[in-house]
């Protein structure tokens, strides 16, 4: 009898849904845009009854897709984009709009708690810097702003906990999601209720669903989810993950050796360590996918999602040659500049910063001599430079790996992934899979159903890596001159974002 197992991958704007089978050979994906609310500056939310049933639309059509018998399918996992918040009320309906990882709006508790103490206090027991897209400013926010709905809170998820709770009517919070919220005493793997008194949610508490691990079976599609997803009543759900430990987890991210990069609407930036990083040099310690292991981070909403912005609002989409792929044709145009020809730069930072809170995005350098290329190019290395300024705080906690995996969108442009290795200085290894979010969770349901008896085991059966990108030594010193703009550009505007509103 055949099996297959399905990845249900929500990120900040997309729902994916891929059935692969047992060697990580991906049968079939399906994909929709859920609209981002932006109701003000600084705010991304989303409806969570749409975002449910673009979930079930996902799955049922991949499965029909792939032409499969639902019967075969011997598990399903969730993951999603980290932070944010989206909360179940009392009342048996979403208790407020799904709050997305880039919304800005608690910035100020984070700088509060810095202020106050109560930030370095807890510290020993989140390991991690406090953010304002975190649940636990969030919920600060939300507790002193709309007091209606946080009375009505039941229950606090992530998104794919969400999800799942939706799949299986079971509470849980599963531990890569949870122990980057801000709530949760990740050394001891639990939730502690008077540091939740610290930060003045105390309330929180009993909201905070059971801990879970990802690999864990976390219920079972019931009868109601099985006629919205066109999967059979009492298919396994696993606990799933955050979607960076699960594209980690298909990137063979299973030793310290190992690091890697995440090019979407985050810079993700991360290794994994048996202790985490303590000395305040990294921003985000969290536990991983595979126990006793951390996950050592440095992120931010910095990346890809900067150059679709561009596309977006600045870019004649009909000028794009007949039979020509749209960013194949803004690769030709970003490379058409040589790098030592292109004095503009571009700060990444349209939905966050990862050098003060309140930066914005700016492009500095232009003159009228400058066209649609150089800002091409710009944003480009933009995204790049961010990267770096991570993946220069991470290198001083560990050894140079040999080389550096990525994923994420930038890796469908291989003019991007070249600028990766040049401006970094290491190879690149990308992964044999287009939907790495979604294959991770695959391989925790493939473990979660016994197929596997961990995910080292899953990963040798279900990854291979594509190909090995060098970096160029030439461009390298080129860049590298770049690269000291950028920072002194970064740095002189650092200064001024005070004086801005959300």
């Amino acid at each position: 009898m055949p099996k297959y197992v399905i990845g249900l991958d929500n990120g900040g704007t997309l729902v994916k849904a891929a059935v692969f089978d047992l060697t990580g050979k991906e049968i079939t994906t399906r994909g929709l845009h859920t609209p981002v609310l932006a109701p003000r500056p600084g705010y991304t939310e989303r409806d969570m009854e749409e975002l449910w049933r673009h979930n079930c639309q996902c799955v049922r059509e991949a499965v029909a897709g792939a032409g499969i018998d639902s019967r075969d399918v011997i598990g399903i996992a969730v993951c999603g984009h980290g932070k944010g918040l989206y909360l179940w009320g009392k009342d048996g309906r979403p208790a407020y709009n799904g709050i997305v990882s880039t919304d800005s709006r608690a910035w100020e508790y984070p700088e509060k708690w810095y202020a106050d103490g109560t930030a370095q206090k807890i510290y020993p027991q989140i390991c991690q810097k406090l953010l304002a897209s975190q649940q636990v400013s969030l919920l600060a926010w939300l507790k002193d702003r709309e007091p209606a709905a946080y009375e009505n809170i039941r229950w606090v998820f992530s998104v794919k906990d969400y999800i799942r709770f939706r799949m299986t009517g079971e509470a849980y919070s599963e531990a890569t999601d949870i122990s980057g919220s801000g709530l949760m005493d990740i050394i001891n793997v639990k939730f502690d209720e008077q540091m939740l008194n610290l930060l003045g949610i105390g309330e929180v508490y009993d909201k905070l669903a059971p801990i879970r691990f990802s690999h864990e079976k976390c219920g079972s599609i019931t009868k109601e989810a099985a006629g919205l997803t066109g999967l059979k009543e009492g298919t396994p759900v696993a606990g799933g993950m955050f979607d960076i430990d699960a594209c980690a987890v298909a990137m063979d991210l299973t030793s310290p050796e190992e690091l890697c990069t995440i090019a979407g609407t985050w810079s993700i930036n991360e290794y994994i360590s048996k202790t985490p990083v303590t000395d305040g040099s990294i921003a985000m310690n969290s536990l991983f996918a595979i126990p006793p292991y951390f996950l050592v981070e440095e992120c931010s909403a910095t990346s890809a999602g900067n150059l679709d912005w561009f596309l977006d609002n600045f870019f004649d989409k009909k000028s794009v040659p007949e039979g020509r792929r749209l960013y194949e044709y803004v690769d030709e145009l970003a490379v058409s500049i040589p790098p030592e020809r292109s004095d503009v730069y571009f700060l990444p930072f349209l939905y966050g910063s990862n050098d003060h809170p309140l930066g914005k995005a700016a492009f500095v350098g232009l003159t009228a001599y400058h066209e649609l290329n150089h800002c091409l190019r710009a944003v480009y290395e933009g995204v790049v430079y961010s990267h770096k300024t991570h993946i220069d705080r991470l290198l001083k906690t560990r050894p140079a790996p040999r080389a550096i995996r990525i994923a994420g969108g930038a890796v469908n442009s291989s003019v991007w992934v070249q600028m990766f290795a040049d401006i970094l200085g290491f190879p690149m290894e990308t992964i044999a899979a287009k939907e790495l979010g979604a294959l991770g969770c695959a391989m925790t349901a493939a473990v979660a159903a016994g197929e596997f008896k961990d995910y080292t085991e899953a990963v040798s059966a279900m990854t291979r890596i594509q190909q090995k990108i060098e970096p160029n030594p030439k461009m390298a010193e080129i860049y590298r001159k770049k690269y000291e703009k950028y920072t002194a550009v970064r740095t002189a505007l650092s200064g001024i974002w005070d004086r801005f509103s959300v």
